[in-house]
């Protein structure tokens, strides 16, 4: 693969990167690049956690990046996950670790590194004091927004400025070139670039992927990560609004077609957004070339796609239906389910994690 099919990857993984043409220098000078993503043990997996994040990576991966996934136990104690009792937490961490070897994340180049045994280390607390007095109080403020909080000092505590100073410092810990997370991490990861020269480090490069939206209605017309990042925290109590990872065909199909899915809507349709992000992009693991939409024939019969572009301008168009469509994605959704499903059910280890896991009430 030469460096312009790698930069084409990377680029479809990031709606935003933020250090492209230092992108460019770092792949072109053949040093093998370590990525991270990390995230916070809470509750049972979603579609967006589970397989848009084993796609991603996947593809970082293609380019030749290794990753670093970085189990922040300790950060979802700080944010109270799980109630913030830590035990809770990690046996979630393996349950998250445990959905992606079964949706088909390339394990053999994914580490698994656990924030609980980075706290060991009194040079990661040197390091987090640092970042700590890089800059003033209301500049870590502004980073709440990656625990999808709003910046309100009456809602933080003093262990949410930890976690923002935490966050930065995994990055050069892990010895991170590259930070691969959602858009509504930007915040943290643009105050990693400003104090990493500060400290000697590098500027990580920021690939910060789309974020899914929830099923139900829009907010708003222009819905934001941050609120994104908020509608999926509220899938936790409000189980309907997202897919979990093993989901019943009868639960796929009370979600979806309860689905927010207006006829020739494009812009705000959380059911596209689940074709485009996640169908489109599985068609090798779902063993098709094609998307296939099942109608009679007095409707007009079967259509066939084979782009996302083509869907899109073909639903903007209003020649598919909004039900027709949830039909199909309710379809091939099971499909991608079913490996999850079964791994939980015949591996033992996994199935007790996820009893174990769902017997737990969920704080966000």
């Amino acid at each position: 693969m030469n460096i312009q099919d790698k930069l084409n990857l990377i680029n479809q993984v990031g709606e935003e990167i933020i250090g492209a043409e230092e992108l460019k220098v770092l792949i072109e000078s053949g040093e093998q690049l370590t990525a991270y993503d990390g995230f916070e043990p809470s509750g049972q997996i979603h579609i967006a956690q589970g397989l848009l994040r084993a796609i991603n990576v996947n593809k970082m991966i293609k380019a030749g990046v290794k990753f670093r996934m970085w189990v922040a136990d300790w950060h979802a104690m700080a944010n109270n996950k799980m109630g913030g009792d830590l035990e809770k937490i990690k046996t979630v961490g393996k349950y998250f670790i445990e959905v992606w070897r079964a949706s088909g994340m390339d394990l053999n180049n994914v580490e698994f590194m656990w924030a609980s045994d980075m706290a060991k280390n009194p040079e990661y607390w040197k390091l987090v004091v640092q970042v700590g007095k890089s800059n003033a109080l209301k500049r870590f403020i502004r980073t709440a927004e990656m625990m999808g909080r709003e910046e309100s000092l009456e809602k933080l505590t003093g262990a949410h400025i930890i976690y923002s100073c935490m966050q930065v410092a995994d990055i050069f810990m892990l010895g991170a070139k590259i930070t691969q997370l959602g858009m509504d991490q930007r915040k943290v990861n643009m105050l990693a670039r400003e104090v990493g020269p500060l400290l000697g480090y590098w500027k990580p490069v920021v690939v910060s992927h789309h974020m899914l939206r929830g099923l139900g209605k829009p907010v708003s017309t222009e819905t934001d990560a941050l609120q994104r990042t908020i509608e999926l925290k509220m899938s936790k109590s409000k189980p309907d609004t997202a897919v979990f990872m093993t989901d019943t065909l009868e639960d796929i199909q009370r979600k979806i077609n309860k689905a927010y899915c207006l006829e020739g809507d494009i812009k705000e349709n959380p059911v596209l957004e689940y074709c485009k992000y996640i169908i489109f992009e599985s068609f090798e693991r779902l063993n098709i070339s094609e998307f296939i939409i099942e109608r009679p024939e007095k409707w007009g019969g079967n259509v066939i796609l084979n782009s996302f572009q083509d869907l899109e301008t073909k639903f903007a168009n209003k020649e598919i239906h909004p039900q027709d469509l949830k039909g199909a994605v309710i379809k091939y959704l099971d499909q991608l389910l079913q490996p999850v499903r079964d791994h939980f059910e015949k591996n033992e280890e996994a199935k007790k994690l996820l009893e174990t896991v769902k017997s737990y009430s969920v704080t966000r």
